[in-house]
């Protein structure tokens, strides 16, 4: 089903599941580390230091920040789905991602990448990418059915990596933030709950000439 409906996009969410499926030790999923020097955890919520960085950083790369009530509702709720990428030498982290999930309509489980967020100084050295591969790990672990997030339309470079990870453009969101900038709706389908309409999923049995 979601063959037929999100062509180009197969191997791209074929790749993405099989690397969720993989079995890994307690070490390997909590910490990960890459030729750069580069190490990454998931969120500690007893940790102040760690959500003071989180919001600092997300902060900083936001021209509208968040009020401190949007940070506590995503990491008090999903500290799981939160990561961090820490440098070797430096005491903070340098980069970060906060991830939820729920329920949508009442009949599939939606992922949701609210923030990311790296240095500018540690920027292209594909820290982002590996922050998103690890939060789609911990949501396909958690049985999402479908990722989803926005991110704006003059964004080339973030659109780029998405698509390139799988993610499709849904809508476009006109006017979507304060500074009257539009957004893009990205989706990346897990199950063939994504691809099939909410409508059609409430029901007992599907019909077998539904249009989707």
């Amino acid at each position: 089903m979601c063959k037929r409906y999100f062509k180009g996009t197969e191997t791209r969410i074929l790749r993405v599941i099989r690397r969720g499926k993989q079995k890994l030790t307690k070490k390997q999923r909590e910490e990960m580390s890459s030729e750069e020097g580069i190490r990454y955890t998931r969120f500690d919520i007893s940790n102040e230091m760690e959500f003071s960085t989180i919001k600092k950083l997300i902060d900083e790369d936001l021209s509208e920040p968040y009020s401190i009530y949007v940070y506590r509702f995503f990491l008090n709720q999903w500290p799981r789905l939160t990561y961090l990428a820490w440098a070797d030498g430096v005491d903070t982290p340098i980069g970060c991602i906060v991830c939820k999930s729920d329920m949508h309509n009442g009949v599939r489980l939606r992922g949701y990448i609210g923030m990311l967020a790296v240095e500018k100084s540690y920027r292209g050295r594909g820290i982002a990418k590996k922050l998103i591969t690890l939060a789609i790990n911990a949501m396909i672990e958690e049985k999402c059915d479908e990722i989803m997030l926005e991110t704006e339309c003059s964004n080339a470079a973030a659109l780029h990596l998405y698509e390139n990870m799988g993610f499709i453009r849904m809508k476009r969101l006109f006017r979507y933030y304060l500074n009257q900038g539009d957004a893009f709706k990205l989706i990346l389908p897990i199950t063939e709950k994504s691809c099939v309409r909410s409508t059609f999923l409430g029901l007992n049995s599907f019909p077998k000439n539904a249009i989707l």
